[in-house]
């Protein structure tokens, strides 16, 4: 648990002797690529803060309490079959500096600009992790959020920028993890078209982001008909847990569903699993864990 006298030393920490977060990334034990034996993953996802998203489920400032948050993001690390963490460099710092990181994969989530509720919330701009900064860490790939509104201007620019960032990363040999959704303000707020026309056409633009897709994922979310939105791509695909719901095993079901298309090869969650509705993180956690399909079949053998 992430007590007080913890949250003391890690701003202790910080103030004295930042340098000790470099050290931390740099002692880190890393696994040796971003998938698991058996091809897939999962990955908890932790960087809803930095855009201005406290809520979860029916708590609107569940996550304003770091420590708290904390303590269900290294909870759920803890728990066998978890195999990482994507989030904006204060919280990887502070589980760097935890010592919970250890053979953990990690992904530096990278444009946090557009922020809940802003006017400009559909300008994603690139305010956390960049790629030399993320292969600086010895961190294993970054992720992008690349929301497509066709009737709003700026989001050519965010298109662009998510196409620089997919590129810079594939020169350091990391991974991109694109989150693409087609989006449009209703009532003046941003809304995401969940629509399974809507997450193929997205998938498809963001599929051609960058001058090489060599080490692009897609994360989709979990929408009807999604062995179309998964045959948009060729690129693994991993599923993105969304708000919190209220009927967990309806939930697990749809992505158990999800995950036996081919190229869709884990999940990357954040509120679902760390604010369950009944606050259980470790059987939430361990229920997301048993819907992955973690035997997947052998590559065949190279002809010739």
């Amino acid at each position: 648990m992430v007590r007080p006298d913890t949250l003391e030393s890690l701003a202790h920490t910080r103030a004295r002797n930042p340098a000790a977060i470099a050290q931390a990334a740099a002692a880190r034990r890393r696994p040796p690529q971003a998938l698991d034996a058996s091809g897939t993953t999962l990955i908890v996802a932790a960087d809803h803060p930095a855009r201005g998203v406290l809520r979860a489920g029916d708590r609107p400032l569940a996550m304003a309490d770091r420590g708290d948050l904390l303590d269900r993001v290294c909870l759920a690390l803890s728990r066998p079959g978890v195999d990482g963490v994507l989030g904006t460099p204060d919280i990887v710092e502070d589980l760097l500096l935890l010592g919970a990181l250890d053979d953990k994969v990690v992904f530096g989530s990278m444009n946090r600009g557009g922020l809940s509720g802003a006017t400009w919330e559909l300008d994603d701009r690139f305010t956390a992790y960049d790629a030399a900064a993320i292969a600086a860490m010895g961190y294993q790939g970054g992720k992008m959020l690349a929301r497509i509104a066709l009737d709003d201007a700026p989001t050519a620019g965010t298109i662009e920028a998510c196409a620089h960032a997919v590129s810079d990363l594939a020169r350091h040999g990391l991974v991109a993890m694109v989150e693409p959704f087609m989006s449009r303000r209703v009532d003046g707020r941003v809304s995401n078209d969940l629509s399974t026309e809507a997450a193929i056409r997205a998938s498809a633009i963001a599929s051609g982001l960058g001058v090489t897709s060599a080490y692009t994922w897609l994360k989709v979310p979990v929408v009807a008909d999604m062995e179309r939105v998964a045959a948009a791509s060729t690129l693994p695909t991993v599923l993105l847990g969304g708000e919190v719901a209220e009927d967990q095993e309806a939930m697990f079901e749809s992505w158990r569903a999800a995950l036996r298309l081919p190229n869709v090869i884990g999940l990357v969650v954040g509120r679902s699993l760390l604010y369950p509705p009944d606050d259980d993180v470790g059987a939430a956690v361990d229920g997301a864990v048993s819907v992955l399909p973690r035997a997947r079949p052998a590559e065949p053998a190279a002809s010739g």
